[in-house]
């Protein structure tokens, strides 16, 4: 038993353990709170949440995609959306997958307002 209570043993082990508490406390703390990547809190780039009443595409004539880059999670493509979303007269959907925001408008499409909406919303449109 002496063997394995070195004094090397010891630093070791106790290193091991404050960084698995260490993790264990970050994973159950990110858990509790609902937070992402994107909607720590800490954040200064806060997007309200648009809710879209009208969604037939009948009466959207106007419409354009964006590549977005700086999406991560699922909540980095809601904040997207509801950035694009504030716009008086448009309607976005966003595919994190594809990085891409398709953008849809009562009319013509103003490509600054929605490159302006996704930069202040803490996001960018990628240029090809």
């Amino acid at each position: 038993m002496g063997e394995i209570l070195t004094p090397g043993n010891i630093i070791v082990f106790v290193i091991v353990a404050i960084g698995l508490i260490a993790g264990v406390r970050r994973a159950i703390g990110g858990l509790t709170k609902g937070e992402s990547c994107c909607t720590s809190g800490t954040s200064s780039r806060k997007v309200r949440a648009v809710k879209v009443t009208d969604t037939d595409e009948a009466h959207y004539p106007y419409a354009i995609d964006l590549p977005i880059g700086g999406m991560s999670c699922e909540g980095c493509a809601a904040n997207v959306a509801n950035a694009l979303n504030a716009i008086d007269g448009t309607w976005a959907t966003v595919d994190l997958a594809g990085k891409t925001a398709h953008v849809r408008a009562k009319h013509p499409i103003d490509v600054d307002a929605c490159e302006a909406a996704v930069r202040d919303a803490g996001y960018y449109v990628a240029k090809p």
